[in-house]
């Protein structure tokens, strides 16, 4: 993963789709800054995550120069070292420090199949009272469900 601290600055592009497909031809598991990409239409569309704050058609490279690689840096005002892991979805990037990645797989699977139970409570008609934050009853339910659903 490519991750770039442009100081939450998006006034000047981090990358453009130039870049970013070089990154993606290279193998680079994806790209994420806290400032803009040019193009951001077309990095859209690569097989290729790509996360910034903004769009930022303006180069400018006063604002922001390439200073080191595989250091610690902030992004978006988390701090990221070499090795973490970062996991993204449509609606943002969270970083992982990789010595807690696997508590945090397992919770958050976890935490998953639990919210998979109440999307499917809910969409039979439930209110959420008592089920979402659940209550002893709503635990043992998901218990249940759990062990018929395989999971």
């Amino acid at each position: 993963m490519f991750v770039i601290d442009s100081r939450r600055n998006p006034s000047a592009a981090s990358a453009g789709g130039i870049l970013v497909t070089r990154l993606w031809k290279r193998g680079a598991a994806g790209i994420v800054t806290d400032g803009g990409f040019r193009d951001s239409p077309e990095i859209a569309e690569l097989p290729f995550p790509a996360y910034h704050a903004a769009p930022a058609a303006p180069t400018n490279l006063i604002k922001h120069h390439a200073v080191d690689l595989d250091v610690p840096i902030a992004c978006g005002e988390v701090p990221v070292y070499p090795g973490d892991i970062l996991v993204g979805d449509g609606e943002g990037v969270a970083v992982i420090p990789q010595h807690i990645a696997e508590a945090v797989a397992e919770e958050a699977f976890e935490q998953t199949a639990f919210e998979d139970f109440v999307q499917q409570k809910v969409n039979e008609g439930r209110p959420i009272f008592g089920l979402y934050p659940p209550a002893p009853e709503a635990r043992e339910e998901f218990k249940q469900w759990r062990a018929t659903q395989g999971r």
